[in-house]
């Protein structure tokens, strides 16, 4: 029986994860809360390269902006989404922390109150190029290249829910 990760779940507004069989989905808010050990399957098994261009087009950023903002390479990207191809380990991890930031905020907006209307991927991208006092003036974007990166940015949405200094 395949985990919760694996299961058919759909979200409207909310990037996916594709498995492989091109049958299984996943919201980014099933992503923020899934047991470790998911998510480190999720990376080993390598998120499609089409499911980047989701998450663009869910965040309504362009491309290469994305790519850019999780050091990723173009030319990996366009190859393996051609080829339908999995990312790396390594890009994978990224793509993944950005989902999970994506279900972070949905998790805080549903816990608020209605979180009908909202449109967590799009407000989370242009959360990211705001400059930040916690971050010495640098925009969350900037820190969102490498995992401890991304631990910061999650940490410090989780201040903001909570009231405390960000």
């Amino acid at each position: 029986m395949k985990d919760n990760l694996t299961r058919q779940h759909s979200v409207a507004k909310t990037p996916k994860v594709s498995g492989h069989d091109k049958t299984t989905i996943v919201s980014c808010r099933d992503i923020y809360r899934a047991a470790p050990i998911e998510r480190v399957r999720l990376v080993e098994n390598g998120i499609p390269a089409r499911d980047l261009l989701g998450l663009a087009t869910s965040m309504k950023v362009q491309y290469q902006r994305l790519f850019s903002t999780l050091g990723l390479s173009r030319t990996t990207v366009t190859r393996k989404v051609r080829e339908h191809e999995p990312l790396n380990t390594a890009d994978s991890e990224r793509v993944l922390g950005m989902m999970q930031l994506v279900g972070q905020v949905e998790d805080i907006v549903s816990q608020s109150g209605d979180p009908q209307g909202f449109d967590a991927p799009a407000w989370l991208a242009q959360w990211l190029e705001r400059p930040l006092p916690a971050l010495e003036g640098k925009t969350p974007a900037s820190y969102m290249g490498t995992i401890p990166g991304q631990q910061l940015v999650s940490s410090l949405l989780a201040q903001a829910q909570s009231g405390a200094f960000a």
